[in-house]
């Protein structure tokens, strides 16, 4: 029993520290090179099981194996405080890459020592099960429900600690897993041990101590440090800038500086003459600077707001009932009651940035505590399907900077505010007359605008209405404000948004009775590119054929693939490649090349770690099945994480936040998965082998129509529902491997660790692919790649089982 509870801590440990790292580099660096960072190291899986199957462990000896667990769960300790730190005192410069060699090698560098934590994890494991084959399913149990406790602990501790207090807690709880190994190894030695057992025990229990105090208290040393590329460390350049607010939650930081030097007016037209108010500066992961603006309390009129393209929604329907889609520091929250708005509703998913706000004071003139104000705490998404209230205004806030297309800084990223589906549930919540509003940025050649106007002019085909005579676009210099209305514009509202526009100097994009002399008159474009694509799009015979022929990819994302921010076309490979060392962009690239890199990378490297010990190993090759063994192995790593990769991106539209749904869905399948591993010896491979890819094939026509039925039940609820619903999967999930060991059993602890191992590498292979498959044709199509590998894991079980094991060698 003590195995498994050292085990169940080490996994916890291992998990806490997986998902921290994304938080860490994500904060410190970008969302991509968070993803590749993590993707790499978690190889370190695969090295353990190569590292194994080279070594020869006696099954005897008991202490000797305790021993070695306890000092795997140190190494894991000490390895995990030591990357952190190196990452930290020899940072990666991702926008020099391009042009200097170096970077390359401290990205190298960083590979390698954020891989030692997890190779020390996956020996421990490994070593368990080609010691103790026959036990495989209580071993795999008791790691998979570690690793489920440990998913939550990592969504909760980064609120209590921090990001940096979270790398010493995990250390902390594998020097607990270290100190019940080597508990079990001097209690049964008779050897007496150098140390006394009680000094041993007390100088452990104090270092365990010490780690948990530091990470509530993280010395500077030790904090994360930020690219001097992110909006933060920009903003902290200014002479007076000042951190004012910085708190952590499960997924995300935000921080809040003030400096006279930070002002911004988004949307305003280059003939505004006033100055922008005095503003304080918020950030989430140290990027995306958003601001909260100085205004005096029960204010009814602010005189710069009659500069932003946003305020002509309000000019269209005065006294307006609003509702602000995650406005962030509540900048159009204090657009609309500047421009007369009623009553505003500001849904904001963040909790932590409602608190950031409100700590401000005056600053955010009270902003969420106005009685027109009220907040929401919730996905804009979910609130639109589960409120029955109309609203004259829907205001889709937008967050994000300005960023070159061809960078690909969203690429990777699901958004479920912009798919077709969302657009139909904010175009439900209008008013008869009601106007939904959206904002984007301006790029040459147009992308994102035009991809905003397609999925509008398609939400409205969906639900009804004719895009024709509904929409409207005008820009200014750097935005483009898109209107859809319920019905059509009239003719007074068209001279209306004439009247506005042309003082202003916006410029009309699109109107239901443009004449092409109105437009680019003011921000003169050397063609009217805006113009041309919007009316090209919508008098199209054959859209599909206008998508394909545009440049960028704009056609509109669903829910079955919603990443707005990923315009790539294999068309631009040429202009991008030539780009590269040349840009101040990360790679000169799309993000689409980022993960067709880092796919090439962990080929490789999984190519080395699964075929070196088949090289070196004859007794692997002696056993006569070691092609049904990778085959049968590998391909329940890459099933695996073709469920649960699409799975976790889904249900981020159902539980309202990437945090929810990465703790849900993580616990759910890895603690089913552990139930399922303990319960294998009872249910016959061949059968749970029929059954998975049957239910991981419903689950892809099934979830949209679950989502459909119940994204309006209260959290709590679809929170029950989302555990009801992993629940079958994970526990036929969990059983496949501990079977698969069980086939092996007879030859050797060597292939034992070497499936082990193939396992491991195969899975980080497979975290790549499922994201970029997702990318390119969507999670239904990642979902079924995960059901027709486990069909063909059935056909190689098949395989192993024709196979008569050989006797194990004598040792």
């Amino acid at each position: 029993m003590i195995t498994y509870v050292g085990l169940f801590l080490l996994s916890a440990a291992t998990l806490i520290f997986e998902i921290n790292l994304t938080r860490i580099f994500s904060v410190a660096q970008f969302y991509h090179f968070a993803f590749m960072v993590v993707s790499l190291a978690l190889l370190g899986f695969g090295a353990s099981g190569a590292f194994l199957t080279f070594r020869r462990y006696s099954v005897s000896r008991r202490v000797d194996r305790f021993k070695s667990l306890s000092h795997w769960s140190w190494g894991f300790a000490l390895a995990a405080i030591g990357s952190y730190a190196l990452t930290l005192y020899v940072p990666f410069d991702s926008f020099r890459i391009a042009h200097d060699w170096r970077q390359g090698a401290v990205l190298a560098l960083h590979y390698v020592a954020l891989s030692l934590p997890f190779f020390c994890s996956g020996a421990a494991v490994g070593l368990l099960l080609a010691t103790r084959p026959g036990e495989a399913n209580r071993t795999y149990a008791a790691n998979l429900t570690g690793s489920a406790v440990g998913c939550l602990l990592a969504v909760v501790a980064p609120s209590l600690v921090g990001g940096a207090g979270v790398v010493f807690l995990s250390a902390a709880l594998s020097i607990l897993a270290a100190l019940t190994f080597q508990y079990y190894a001097i209690r049964n030695t008779k050897q007496r041990p150098r140390i006394p057992h009680c000094v041993l025990r007390t100088l452990q229990a104090t270092l365990i101590v010490t780690l948990t105090l530091v990470a509530f208290r993280t010395p500077p040393c030790l904090e994360i440090r930020l690219s001097p590329y992110k909006s933060l460390s920009y903003a902290l350049l200014y002479p007076d800038a000042e951190l004012i607010f910085q708190r952590w939650n499960g997924f995300s930081r935000v921080d809040v500086v003030r400096s006279q030097s930070i002002r911004g007016l988004p949307g305003s037209g280059f003939r505004c003459s006033v100055l922008p108010p005095p503003q304080l500066g918020l950030t989430v992961d140290g990027d995306d600077l958003n601001f909260i603006s100085h205004a005096e309390p029960g204010f009814t009129t602010l005189a710069f707001t009659d500069c932003l393209l946003t305020a002509l929604p309000y000019r269209l329907r005065p006294a307006a009932r609003a509702l602000a889609l995650e406005p962030r520091g509540g900048f159009d929250v204090l657009t609309a009651l500047a421009e007369g708005a009623e009553t505003i509703a500001a849904v904001e998913p963040n909790p932590l940035i409602v608190e950031a706000v409100r700590a401000q004071g005056e600053w955010g003139a009270d902003l969420y505590d106005d009685p027109r104000v009220t907040v929401v705490v919730e996905g804009g998404r979910s609130y639109a399907r589960r409120t029955r209230a109309q609203y004259d205004v829907v205001m889709l806030s937008l967050t994000a900077p300005q960023r070159t297309v061809t960078s690909g800084a969203y690429s990777l990223a699901e958004d479920y505010r912009y798919t077709v589906e969302a657009f139909s549930d904010y175009l439900a919540r209008l008013d008869e007359d009601g106007l939904l509003v959206v904002t984007r940025w301006l790029q040459v050649p147009p992308s994102e605008a035009i991809r905003a106007f397609a999925l509008t002019v398609e939400a409205i085909e969906r639900t009804g209405g004719k895009p024709e005579t509904s929409i409207v676009a005008l820009r200014s210099y750097r935005q483009m404000l898109i209107l859809a209305r319920r019905g059509p514009f009239t003719a007074g509202e068209l001279e209306a948004i004439r009247a506005f526009a042309a003082p202003r100097a916006f410029d009309l994009v699109y109107l239901p009775d443009i004449h092409p002399n109105e437009v680019n008159r003011h921000n003169v474009l050397p063609e009217p590119d805006y113009y041309r694509a919007c009316v090209g799009l919508l008098e199209a015979e054959n859209r599909d054929a206008w998508y394909r022929a545009y440049p960028f990819d704009v056609k509109p994302p669903r829910d079955d693939r919603p990443f707005f921010g990923h315009f790539f076309k294999w068309g631009q490979a040429p202009e991008v490649l030539a780009m590269a060392g040349h840009t101040w962009q990360p790679f000169g690239g799309a993000g689409y090349f980022v993960l067709l890199a880092l796919l090439a990378l962990a080929l490789l490297a999984a190519g080395a770690l699964i075929l070196l010990p088949l090289a070196a190993r004859r007794q692997i090759r002696r056993e006569g099945k070691s092609g049904a063994t990778l085959g049968y192995f590998a391909l329940l790593g890459m099933g695996y994480l073709c469920v649960e990769i699409p799975l976790l991106q889904q249900f981020i539209l159902f539980l309202g936040h990437p945090a929810y749904a990465l703790a849900t869905v993580l616990f759910a399948l890895l603690l089913f998965s552990g139930l399922g591993s303990l319960l294998s010896h009872r249910a016959p491979l061949r059968l749970v082998l029929i059954a998975l890819p049957a239910l991981v094939g419903g689950y892809a026509l099934g979830l949209p129509v679950l989502f459909d039925a119940t994204l309006a039940a209260p959290l709590d609820l679809r929170l029950l529902i989302a555990v009801a619903a992993l629940a079958p999967p994970g526990l036929l999930m969990g059983m496949p491997f501990p079977k698969g060991l069980a086939l092996l059993e007879q030859g050797g602890s060597a292939l034992v660790a070497w499936a082990w191992g193939v396992n491991g590498a195969i899975s980080v292979v497979a975290s790549i692919l499922a994201a970029l498959l997702a990318l390119s044709f969507g999670f239904s199509v990642v979902l079924t790649v995960g059901a027709s590998c486990y069909v063909g894991a059935g056909i190689t079980a098949a395989v192993l089982r024709a196979h008569r094991p050989l006797a194990p060698p004598c040792r």
